[in-house]
């Protein structure tokens, strides 16, 4: 799954950030301003959470102009004279200030709620009826690979996660002019790609590299399979845009 970065002031925040994200959710940890900025070059990431004291270690303002896709959170103990700063935060482009020992219960469910995958299922809430996936199995699989976007997910993950056998999901997925279960990977692959590049701070080698296509060459042919235009014109197409060019583009496989 796409991560969540943690830059945080104290363990017990930590240890509450990883209780009460969604089941599965992958964190990372980060001890220092440094490693905290290199997560953004090496993990696909949803979200990214600062304690108080941790933000005054990043450039917050540098963060946004480069990553302004990837919602920032922070969490940690405010003071009643922290007021200019949680407003400076605000002003910066942080999604939400959360209160440790107030909000504990729901910084999980919150971080989620502003997180770059919530996005994309609110983009995509549409995909099952345009891509006509009417059976149990076929909206199951799409759940199952839209909380797994971006990532390189093999037919049989998908199949032990739905408690089915591999042959049993590929025939049913495809079944009823719907697109087959590879041509949907690429599309969700290909849409967590255009998420990463409306960022300046991301370019297309750099979206190689985290999302571990072969190649710059792999990225445009696998783009230009969904959606009939090259990697780099994705940022503009959006989600909702990256699922429209692929039924316009067709669904099916021409293999």
């Amino acid at each position: 799954m796409p991560a969540v970065a943690a830059l945080l002031d104290t363990r017990a925040g930590l240890a509450t950030l990883r209780r009460t994200l969604p089941v599965g959710t992958r964190v990372v940890a980060c001890r220092s301003a440094t490693a905290f900025e290199r997560a953004y070059r090496h993990h696909l990431l949803d979200a990214v959470v600062l304690g108080i004291k941790a933000q005054r270690q990043v450039d917050l303002a540098t963060l946004r102009q480069r990553y302004p896709g990837i919602p920032v959170v922070v969490y940690g103990s405010f003071r009643p004279a922290d007021g200019e700063l949680a407003l400076g935060m605000l002003r910066a482009g942080v999604a939400a200030l959360m209160v440790e020992g107030v909000d504990d219960a729901v910084v999980g469910s919150l971080v989620r709620r502003h997180s770059l995958g919530e996005v994309r299922d609110r983009a995509l809430a549409d995909g099952p009826r345009v891509l006509r996936l009417r059976e149990t199995i076929q909206r199951d699989a799409w759940l199952f690979l839209v909380r797994r976007a971006g990532e390189l997910v093999a037919t049989t993950e998908v199949a032990d996660g739905l408690g089915v056998s591999r042959e049993h999901l590929s025939r049913q997925f495809g079944a009823g002019g719907a697109p087959n279960l590879k041509r949907v990977m690429d599309l969700l692959r290909v849409v967590s790609a255009g998420q990463l590049l409306a960022n300046p701070g991301y370019d297309l080698a750099a979206v190689v590299r985290i999302m571990r296509f072969s190649s710059v060459s792999h990225l445009h042919a696998t783009s230009r399979r969904v959606t009939g235009r090259r990697a780099g014109e994705l940022a503009g197409l959006g989600p909702k845009g990256i699922l429209g060019a692929f039924v316009r583009v067709g669904t099916r496989s021409r293999r």
